[in-house]
């Protein structure tokens, strides 16, 4: 387990703040893509996947929104939540979350949530198959000034990525952690050989998520 992983952890153990609410002073705006100063082993990561390689992958049922193979193993469901359908839906009006029997089975994906020190939401594992593409789209209420954020850790990817953020691109390296204002248009296309599989994070904003986005900035 890297430097970063461990620093984080051990900043769980020593403050409470991870379940507190965020209540800023003022206004703090953040950039559309921010890369955190937060680092994760891509070998660990990649072991991970393949420990879920029995698990089937559920089809995104937002259909319209992509051509080819867009799919979904969630780590992170709302409570309670047993459909597939329901168990990969980031709810926006889901208050309560539970982990997933395929979590369970991951324990570096278990050590890099532990380290975030804020309220976790969905946790999904998002795969996009080689020659497959996600139309722009924009997703609602996605970005810290509404006190809502979205984390890629991009697990396996390959060069033909192109990830595109208002139009410019974002390249995203496996184990590097991203901040997306996912409030705005964006769209993805895998022009590789390859999957490309992001481990994807919903969380509240607290005052741990306000500082770690300040210290990026």
């Amino acid at each position: 387990m890297d430097d970063d992983l461990k620093t984080a952890e051990s900043r769980v153990e020593e403050d409470d703040t991870h379940q507190n609410a965020f209540h800023p002073a003022g206004p703090m705006q953040c950039p559309d893509r921010l890369r955190l100063p937060l680092s994760f082993d891509a070998d660990q990561l990649a072991a991970d996947l393949v420990r879920l390689s029995a698990t089937r992958w559920i089809d995104h049922f937002v259909t319209q929104n992509y051509e080819g193979s867009w799919s979904v193993i969630p780590l992170r469901a709302p409570a309670g939540a047993r459909h597939p359908v329901k168990m990969i839906y980031a709810d926006p009006t889901a208050t309560d979350f539970e982990d997933t029997p395929m979590l369970a089975e991951c324990p570096y994906f278990r050590a890099v949530l532990s380290s975030l020190a804020c309220p976790l939401q969905a946790v999904r594992l998002m795969r996009l198959t080689p020659g497959s593409v996600i139309r722009e789209h924009t997703d609602l209420d996605l970005s810290f000034e509404r006190g809502s954020v979205r984390l890629h850790i991009p697990v396996i990817t390959n060069a033909g990525v192109e990830f595109d953020l208002n139009r410019r691109r974002v390249i995203m390296e496996a184990g590097s952690c991203w901040y997306l204002r996912l409030s705005d248009p964006h769209r993805v296309a895998n022009r590789g050989e390859t999957d490309r599989v992001h481990l994807v994070i919903d969380a509240a904003v607290n005052d741990w998520v306000a500082s770690l986005f300040a210290a990026a900035m």
